[in-house]
């Protein structure tokens, strides 16, 4: 069979590719190392938020939003400062982004069936000055069905075409090398791994059955990032963030292991911004683990109090919710790998959301009734089961045993319940006028003018250690694995780069192995929601970049 392109990995952006291409006529061979039930890759996890600006859906909530401060705040996220180098193509695929969340990124999803759920959250709020870090306006919009509602029109295009015979998808095949002739990339060579029957994301076999080698015109390669590999992460992680947590949790299955991106590295492609990663401090252990070391990322309103692995409150903007990538330096600083939240029963019932379709059923399943049943009294269900069954929560009447149960809990005694419930005390005192000091106690105020979150988000302020708030709960939080900012250098088309600046003839990259667009679209920081949205935004790119070569 002769195929005009080559498409590396089944995850959410070569899906988009792919469909872009054979509905431009194209032949596509589609590849990836992970079985049939895999597809979709990691989109399928998510909670499906993503990034549009000035939608029906922000309109409808009285926000106003715009381009121009969608990239004002993109700038003051990114701060971008390689901007002759590394930063040249990730800045240039970056305003094309603001400007395609901004225009048809909406009109284009609804026409392929997707629909949003009606309240916008707020996710990066950043905590610094108008032109810093952070989103100005809630801009998360959760995809109606989350990660798996965003894959199925794609998906259900894919397979279409495969029927047809347009596309040819062949699973378990997993790519080792990138065939070059005369400068330019012609197919791939690999190995045909032992079937698997393991359910979506648990651990596979990698036993070796038989060899292959495919050749096209072309070869897109859109086989995601490191997460999943924590020795690659910790070879990559920056100085600056202090030095890489001996324990993590993996936000991702093991099979985001970026191997691509060495093998495309030695192909000829240029690999930039190596020392960018997103990575979340609020994991916590899976009680019902999928794939190994798994971790659940707790997606935090601002009230909880937020302690150092020593019990010292962190400063501004080190809050839930408000910047991520400080919090993280912050708590390696510290020499310690975790910290904690103390909070009361109040605010877990309205604050704690958990990120991933598998935990949130209400919104995976498209079931309004149980949607309508988080505005009732106590947690969600999915929370309520970490509650209950997690070993990173710790409930207590007093915050006297809440201590020693979190002590108990580390195993290396560092607490000392006289300065704990010192700073609560203090904390606490805030709340006796309508204004305060405590920058947290501002934000949860200031949160609150939000008819989002005042309605499902955010609890009416409270003091932590009134009896009639609580119980008191603790929750150990851990660093969780998850996204590469930095990537395969690429232009605006999505070809890749080699170290001289030139496009490597017959290859293209899209989505996290290219840094989300040009080898790092986010620069140090990422705005929530632009993720998913960068695999959308890349794949459709190449897709039709390459449609137009090809023809």
């Amino acid at each position: 069979m002769k195929y005009d392109v080559i498409v590396v990995g089944a995850g959410l952006a070569g899906l988009v590719a792919t469909v872009e291409m054979a509905d431009a006529g194209k032949k596509v061979l589609l590849l990836d190392q992970e079985p049939e039930n895999y597809l979709g890759g990691q989109a399928w996890w998510s909670f499906g938020g993503l990034f549009l600006v000035d939608s029906p859906e922000q309109r409808r909530l009285g926000i106003k939003d715009s381009r121009e401060l969608a990239w004002q705040d993109w700038l003051g996220t990114a701060g971008f400062d390689r901007e002759d180098d590394q930063d040249y193509w990730g800045k240039k695929w970056a305003e094309a982004y603001v400007d395609f969340a901004a225009g048809e990124k909406r009109s284009w999803l609804h026409k392929m069936g997707v629909r949003f759920f009606p309240v916008v959250g707020w996710a990066e709020r950043g905590g610094h000055l108008a032109t810093g870090h952070g989103n100005s306006v809630p801009r998360f919009h959760i995809v109606w069905g989350t990660g798996p509602a965003l894959v199925a029109p794609f998906e259900r295009k894919v397979r279409e075409y495969m029927k047809s015979g347009s596309v040819h998808y062949f699973p378990r095949h997993q790519v080792d090398h990138l065939l070059k002739e005369n400068g330019a990339v012609v197919g791939v060579a690999g190995s045909v791994l032992i079937p698997s029957t393991t359910e979506r994301g648990e651990d596979t076999e990698r036993e070796i059955i038989d060899y292959f080698e495919y050749r096209a015109q072309v070869v897109l390669v859109a086989s995601g990032g490191i997460g999943g590999n924590h020795d690659l992460v910790r070879k990559n992680w920056p100085e600056r963030l202090g030095s890489p947590p001996k324990r993590m949790l993996s936000g991702v299955p093991a099979h985001v292991d970026g191997r691509m991106l060495a093998i495309t590295e030695e192909a000829g492609g240029r690999i930039v911004n190596r020392d960018r990663m997103w990575h979340y401090t609020e994991g916590i252990k899976n009680w019902n683990p999928i794939w190994s070391n798994h971790g659940i990322r707790i997606l935090p309103g601002p009230s909880s109090i937020w302690l150092d692995a020593k019990g010292k409150r962190f400063p501004v903007p080190n809050l839930p919710g408000f910047d991520t990538l400080s919090t993280l330096e912050a708590i390696q600083k510290t020499g310690y790998d975790y910290s904690w939240f103390i909070l009361t029963e109040k605010i877990i019932e309205k604050e704690f959301a958990l990120s991933g379709s598998e935990q949130n059923p209400d919104l995976t399943d498209k079931s309004i009734r149980k949607v309508l049943g988080r505005a009732l009294p106590g947690a969600p269900e999915p929370v309520q089961a970490f509650m209950d069954k997690g070993e990173d929560f710790i409930i207590a009447n007093n915050l006297q045993d809440l201590v020693a149960g979190m002590n108990r809990l580390s195993g290396e005694n560092l607490l000392n319940y006289k300065e704990i419930e010192y700073q609560i005390k203090a904390r606490d005192r805030e709340m006796d006028n309508k204004f305060t000091k405590d920058l947290q106690i501002t934000a949860i105020r200031g949160h609150r003018n939000y008819l989002g979150d005042k309605l499902i988000r955010v609890a009416p302020p409270h003091k932590i250690l009134d009896p009639k708030n609580g119980p008191l709960i603790a929750v150990r939080l851990h660093i969780l694995s998850r996204k590469t900012l930095g990537g395969l250098q690429t232009d605006l088309s999505g070809r890749v780069l080699d170290s001289s600046g030139q496009a490597i003839p017959g290859l293209y990259a899209a989505g996290e192995v290219s840094g989300f667009g040009g080898g790092g679209v986010h620069g140090y920081r990422a705005l929530e929601g632009t993720f998913l949205g960068g695999c959308l935004f890349t794949g459709r790119t190449a897709g039709r970049a390459i449609a137009a070569e090809l023809n």
